[in-house]
């Protein structure tokens, strides 16, 4: 395992527990989940996917084949994002950090692999 794979798992495995918590509870994400034409279920799973990714790849700073594992779940998450800033016709700028994230998920995946 490299240094950079250890500092990109701490910083999305970080940065996915404080995306995932606030898919959880935060009035912001409501309110964006309800722009995006997504229903209530949908962003609670997307938070939880994301919890799960972020304990995947901190945890796999130990254990390599559950950073991999959370590395396909945040290229997938990402994918995903990506595809819903398209659906709603949003600017190329808020797509900026799923595509950020998605490359640096698959960066982890591949060090990993």
């Amino acid at each position: 395992m490299t240094v950079l794979s250890i500092i990109l798992q701490v910083l999305l495995g970080l940065g996915f527990l404080m995306f995932g918590f606030m898919k959880l509870g935060s009035q912001q994400m409501v309110e964006g989940f309800k722009h995006y034409g997504y229903p209530t279920w949908f962003r609670v799973f997307t938070g939880l996917v994301e919890l799960a990714a972020a304990v995947l790849v901190i945890a796999g700073i130990w254990i390599e084949g559950l950073a991999v594992w959370g590395g396909l779940i945040i290229v997938v998450t990402m994918i995903g994002a990506i595809l819903t800033h398209i659906k709603i016709k949003d600017s190329i700028k808020s797509m900026g950090m799923p595509m950020i994230l998605l490359v640096l998920g698959l960066v982890v995946f591949i060090l990993n692999f």
